[in-house]
């Protein structure tokens, strides 16, 4: 695991506790959509930058 996917896979994890907060408080759906989007390609960006998969 090199430092970008893992940098890659942290943000990802935050974005996705920024989503759980903001549907907490009630936030506009939009921005939620916005969040899942950013996160799932963080997430998958850094799960496809592992090098296990070479």
């Amino acid at each position: 695991m090199n430092g970008t996917s893992t940098a890659l896979i942290l943000v990802g994890l935050f974005l996705v506790g920024g989503i759980i907060s903001f549907a907490k408080q009630k936030m506009p759906t939009q921005l939620i959509v916005l969040l899942s989007i950013g996160a799932a390609l963080c997430l998958v960006a850094g799960v496809m930058r592992l090098e296990v998969w070479n």
